[in-house]
């Protein structure tokens, strides 16, 4: 592009900006001496950005305007990825280009530059289709090109798939009880490849699980990210066989056994560090569904500052797990963080003067100079079994890895009561539920009273994604929930959807928090075993955060949405 085409750009972009009321003729002239200044090196855009006065949206915009051509945010729902193969990789790398979609022989394409004629020309040329361009950001399609690309993109799968003949899989499908088929099957490189793919984006989206399921007369794959299911492929439904074959194979499970459900693990290299994969099996209507929980010691969060506790409520809970001895509980559901927490917890209350263990199914993270024990319930090495048998190892801290029949809650308090620190889990809905919880299980009133130190409840509610997190003004409804919350907002923030996020609006999660620490009135109360809805109006009265009012707080502060605290709190 000549120097000529560079100013006559760089006048129209300055000039529709200015048109706009972006920017002022004070802030052109400014960036025209900076420009000046640099040489004519960078375009006047790039200056205005640098320079902080407009951004790089606003820019293209204007730069859309000048060459009369849209302008639009991408997002992965945009991309076909079948039109990605037209052209060359490496070529889409270094020219920052991604090929949208092609209706007959026209092929959109997302550029950051489309005063860029020769590029233009060259895209046809090597697609043999009329090139029509839509202006993007040079890093969302960065974005989108990793995503595709250097993932290990979906085009391998693909190609996977096409080599895989339709009439073998039939075969072994109708043949079942041919295992030596199936054992060749599963060793095929298409089928080693595919599973690997699985494994390998799912890792590196950050999923914490992959569902492989089968359905009448076809398959889907889903990750869960931040607590949420992704539909991700849906390779043919004849390949399910092998993939679970191969699965088997990994996880040292028995591939001939397709009526009973089996779990094993699989440990894996992935960039130099080790991942576990807990792998499940259970049989439905069309076949074995699969789930595999993914397991990266990378992800857990060691530290209780970074879980999105409040500096108050941070501070009350390191008091409690600075004592000698008691009993910690923390409650929730599935996936809610119980363990994270129990472990971020551990590593603070570790130390050489401390004797800390642990008792666990199964054993999730390696904690380093922790002594942790695995539960074994096919020789009966039940937890109360391992609870008991650790007593007598001269410990500090215990901590069990939940609380599920009476035996274990029964030498759980007695521990507790006995000079030892001990931390656990319970699955209820909040922290007050936690008391009635443990009389269910057996464990008398007075001995919960005596025990129990303190009980934090938890959520995990998902962040706003700050690359396209934006204010907007909250209804009426939502406002009358805040104020019942305790907060009073003028604004509120929410993702708009990019292709950071995937066009979730989210990025990442953290905690919400109830934490009920009991007073001699409380404690009294546990005594004398007050109905339940008693007890939470009591503890509330006592200025016990709710989840919701601590959902609420967060939502206000711009960390994630009222939506999304409403998802996953109640009250």
């Amino acid at each position: 592009m000549s120097t000529t085409a560079k100013t006559s750009n760089r006048k129209q972009v300055g000039q529709i900006l200015l048109a706009s009321g972006v920017i002022t003729q004070e802030q052109i002239d400014l960036a025209i001496a900076e420009q000046a200044a640099r040489n004519h090196r960078q375009l006047l855009g790039e200056v205005l950005v640098d320079m902080g006065m407009v951004t790089e949206d606003q820019v293209l915009e204007a730069l859309a305007e000048a060459y009369n051509v849209p302008y639009a945010k991408l997002t992965p729902r945009l991309v076909d990825p079948k039109v990605i193969d037209l052209i060359p990789r490496d070529f889409l790398e270094k020219h920052a280009v991604l090929p949208l979609f092609k209706v007959r022989n026209i092929l959109t394409v997302a550029v950051s530059e489309p005063s860029n004629v020769f590029l233009i020309e060259e895209i046809g040329r090597m697609t043999g289709c009329t090139v029509q361009v839509v202006v993007v950001s040079a890093s969302d399609v960065k974005a989108i090109l990793d995503q595709y690309i250097n993932a290990a993109n979906v085009f391998v799968i693909d190609d996977i798939i096409e080599d895989v003949s339709t009439e073998t899989f039939e075969l072994i499908e109708s043949k079942v009880d041919d295992i030596t088929n199936l054992e060749g099957m599963a060793g095929d490189s298409p089928v080693i490849k595919l599973v690997n793919y699985l494994i390998y984006t799912a890792v590196k989206e950050g999923a914490s699980d992959i569902h492989i399921e089968p359905d009448d007369g076809h398959l889907r794959v889903r990750h869960r990210v931040d607590g949420v299911l992704y539909e991700k492929l849906t390779p043919p439904a004849q390949m399910m066989a092998p993939i679970v074959s191969r699965i088997k194979i990994m996880s040292a499970l028995d591939i001939a056994e397709r009526r009973l459900p089996q779990d094993g693990g699989i440990h894996i290299m992935m960039e130099g560090r080790p991942i576990d994969l807990r792998v499940s099996t259970l049989p439905n209507l069309h076949g074995e569904k699969v789930v595999i929980r993914i397991i990266d010691n990378t992800q857990v969060l060691i530290n209780l500052e970074t879980l999105g506790f409040s500096v108050d409520m941070l501070k009350e809970l390191r008091k409690q797990l600075a004592q000698p001895h008691g009993l910690v509980l923390v409650t929730g559901p599935t996936g809610s963080g119980k363990s994270t927490t129990l472990y971020a917890a551990l590593s603070e209350m570790n130390s050489a003067e401390r004797n800390v263990c642990t008792v666990e199914d199964p054993i999730e993270y390696n904690l380093r100079n922790i002594n942790q024990f695995q539960v074994n319930e096919k020789v009966g090495l039940h937890f109360g079994t391992v609870l008991r048998a650790l007593l007598r190892q001269d410990p500090d801290v215990i901590m069990v890895g939940e609380v599920r029949d009476d035996d274990t809650a029964k030498t759980a308090v007695q521990a507790a009561l006995t000079g030892h620190m001990v931390l656990s889990t319970l699955h209820t809905n909040d922290a007050v539920s936690a008391i009635t919880r443990l009389n269910n299980i057996g464990v008398e009133h007075f001995l919960v009273s005596a025990a129990l130190d303190a009980v934090l409840a938890q959520r995990l509610v998902r962040k706003i994604c700050p690359h396209c997190k934006t204010e907007y003004e909250p209804t009426p409804n939502i406002r009358h929930a805040m104020e019942k919350a305790g907060q009073s907002v003028e604004m509120l923030n929410r993702g708009e959807g990019c292709a950071k996020c995937n066009g979730s609006g989210y990025s990442g999660r953290l905690g919400v928090y109830e934490l009920f620490i009991p007073n001699e009135n409380l404690r009294q109360a546990v005594s004398d075993a007050i109905p339940l809805q008693e007890l939470r109006q009591l503890a509330r009265r006592s200025n016990m955060t709710t989840l919701l009012k601590d959902g609420m707080a967060k939502a206000k502060a711009g960390i994630t949405t009222v939506e999304e605290v409403f998802r996953v709190c109640s009250d």
